[in-house]
């Protein structure tokens, strides 16, 4: 399913954190946004969920303004996983994935046969199958990353967004998430959008890269378009090198700052 964001602006309180916005997402393609901390990736997100209302401008999926989705019928059609996430520690991880039904049961109180189907499927593409009777206290960061992301795919969305599903995680672990991810969209044709912060992990799971800084997107399209040496300079302040990997992806080696060549000081 299409997302369409337009002539967006929002923030909080009177800051402005995002300034006229526009992007598309087509079906069953992933996007990733990256930029420096505090260029309002995770905030476009929030707003495309509607947990932010917006100063202004137009979401859409397809050609439905999200605005007129209710708040369940949106949850059937989106869901957000945020960087931060809370649950008690004591709950198991099929009981977490059973809150992602809640969007579909309306006033029905217990689990039908369909939900549980539903939440069987999401453990077995999570692959959290065996763990179902864990406690989430008991898991790995892994783990417990999959276990949050089967609880959204138990929600049947077309749309996924993901808020730095890798973050706190081993390199291995981030690997992991990321295939995974890859995955739900091949094979199951989850649109995903999610923020990341490891430009070659971006590069290698994504259809398009949307580069942020000063509140706009400042460059958007497929991997081998945006890893150039003038972009990642102008966005990320780095001097890079730019290899190709097996695989065919761009990958970036960092090498130094160009806020050194130009005199800055740099404060720890």
């Amino acid at each position: 399913m299409k997302l369409e964001v337009k002539s967006l602006c929002a923030g909080y309180g009177g800051r402005v954190v995002l300034e006229n916005i526009d992007f598309a997402v087509e079906s069953g393609s992933i996007t990733t946004l990256l930029g420096p901390n505090g260029c309002g990736k995770s905030t476009l997100l929030k707003v495309i969920g509607r947990t932010i209302r917006p100063f202004s401008g137009d979401i859409r999926i397809g050609e439905r303004p999200v605005a007129n989705y209710r708040r369940n019928e949106l949850a059937r059609t989106l869901a957000l996983l945020p960087q931060l996430h809370h649950a008690s520690g004591e709950i198991t991880v099929e009981e977490l994935a059973a809150f992602g039904r809640y969007p579909h049961r309306g006033f029905q109180l217990t689990l039908g046969e369909h939900d549980r189907q539903v939440i069987d499927r999401s453990l077995t593409m999570t692959r959290m199958e065996g763990l179902r009777r864990r406690r989430i206290s008991s898991l790995s960061g892994g783990e417990r990353q999959r276990a949050w992301i089967a609880m959204t795919l138990a929600q049947e969305p077309k749309i996924l967004l993901l808020d730095e599903p890798t973050t706190f995680l081993d390199i291995c672990c981030q690997f992991e998430i990321i295939e995974m991810i890859r995955l739900l969209n091949r094979e199951f044709g989850i649109t995903i959008v999610m923020v990341l912060h490891d430009l070659n992990l971006a590069a290698r799971c994504s259809d398009r890269l949307a580069l942020m800084k000063d509140r706009k997107i400042r460059y958007e399209g497929p991997p081998a378009d945006i890893m150039k040496p003038e972009i990642l300079r102008d966005i990320f302040e780095i001097e890079p090198e730019i290899n190709i990997a097996r695989d065919g992806s761009p990958y970036c080696l960092p090498v130094g700052s160009t806020r050194l060549n130009t005199g800055e000081t740099s404060h720890a």
